[in-house]
């Protein structure tokens, strides 16, 4: 697991990188078809319209989450390894990988392994926090061992 910690933040960082791509092209193409009159921006008629608006204010929201998570993952110190789970730890267990940074779910590895990539709000980190390599906690009445820590 030498260089996993790296590879996962890099991995976790492309994912973030692509979701904020993703929305920015999408208030993009709908402030385009607002600015040509392609659509209406206010109700219709028909109570259809505004619907535009409404989906360029979600990709906004969407597009400033984006934006937060990865200013949040750019606060992990890549180098630093603690003894104990906290923000930043990649856990292994007998089960899964975690990464303990932003609420991203699952990023697929290069060696087609994946990880689990939860926040500190996630329900697990506190069944993880504090722990060490070891230690076990209960997950679903399964008992689970943290074999390494990063």
């Amino acid at each position: 697991m030498s260089n996993k910690k790296i590879q996962i933040f890099y991995q976790s960082l492309e994912k973030i990188n692509n979701l904020i791509e993703q929305y920015q092209n999408q208030m993009d193409s709908l402030k385009e078809s607002m600015a040509s009159n392609d659509i209406h921006t206010d109700y219709d008629q028909e109570g259809s319209g505004g619907q535009t608006l409404g989906d360029f204010e979600r990709s906004a929201a969407h597009l400033d989450n984006a934006r937060k998570m990865k200013q949040t993952l750019n606060q992990v110190d890549r180098e630093h390894y603690s003894e104990t789970i906290k923000f930043g730890s990649v856990v292994e267990t007998d089960k899964n990988y975690y990464f303990i940074a932003v609420p991203l779910g699952k990023v697929h590895m290069d060696d087609g392994s994946a990880v689990q990539v939860i926040s500190t709000d996630a329900p697990i980190f506190e069944k993880l926090k504090g722990k060490k390599k070891g230690d076990t906690f209960k997950l679903n009445d399964e008992e689970i061992e943290i074999l390494n820590v990063q």
